[in-house]
Parts: structure tokens; sequence; C-alpha cells
């Protein structure tokens, strides 16, 4: 359990914490893999999220889980690419959370990670939280911390 003056100090940054679906570059679950191997290719992301039509969370898709369906024996057939869409290469079994602001849980996952996808109860892609904001609040932390002295 993270003490009450630490975690006061951890979610001064919170409003920083969840970026919008609408900011994150994702890919739809029927997207052939060609569309997705230019937008992983053009945003230089490891991995982006993976939705469907109505905004549903399905997973997550990198770089190497498209190339893995193009390597052939002896070279790369890039006919898969417009065979396959990006629901048969994605991550499907994918943790997520749902309130970006439960710290605790948030630095025990991103210590794997570096970004977790937000999801609603109803499965609706909300956005992600990222590496990169909690260490701008454990920064501001390291720099801030006043202990009390009895």
């Amino acid at each position: 359990m993270i003490s009450q003056p630490i975690l006061d100090i951890l979610l001064k940054n919170k409003a920083h914490f969840l970026i919008p679906a609408e900011k994150v570059a994702n890919v739809q679950v029927d997207n052939n893999l060609n569309h997705a191997f230019l937008v992983l290719t053009k945003v230089r992301y490891a991995k982006i999220p993976v939705i469907d039509n109505k905004s549903k969370f399905i997973g997550l898709l990198s770089l190497p889980m498209i190339t893995e369906t193009m390597l052939g024996r002896d070279d790369f057939d890039l006919s898969q690419l417009n065979k396959l869409c990006v629901g048969d290469v994605c991550e499907k079994d994918v943790t997520t959370v749902e309130n970006p602001y439960d710290i605790e849980l948030i630095l025990h996952l991103l210590v794997d990670d570096p970004f977790l996808p937000v999801v609603s109860r109803e499965g609706d892609f909300t956005g992600i939280v990222t590496r990169r904001e909690i260490m701008k609040s454990v920064n501001y932390l390291a720099h801030n911390f006043e202990p009390v002295i009895r």
C-alpha cells in the first residue's frame, strides 16, 4: 500500500495520466495487414491498440506480429499482407485497466509494459496510460517529497 502523502504527490499529475483514445494511433480489427504495417511504420510505436468498428478494445498489434506472418522458408511472402487482417495476428490476451488512477496497480503493471490500454467496463477503448507519464509523477515526487519528521 502506498502511503497517503506519497500518493497525493503522485496524483498531482493525474490529469495527464490518461491519453484519450482519439489521440492514440490504432488500427481496426478488420484492416488488412498491409494497412497496419504502414500505420505502425509511420507512427514508430512498438505496439498499437486494435479496436473494432464500435470502439471496443480487441488487443495489441506490433510490427513483429506482422512480419512473423510474412516469413516463408526462404524469403518474405508479401502476399500475406493483403490476405490477412489485423484480427488474425494481433495479441488478444492483453492486460488492461479500467481506472488509470489506481497508482499502485499501474506502477506494478508498467514495470513490464511501456503503456497500458484503458478500457471501460463495457469494453470501450478509452485511451492509454503510459510509463512516461507515470515516471513524470515519480520524478516530481523524488524532487518534492518532504518527509514529516516527528
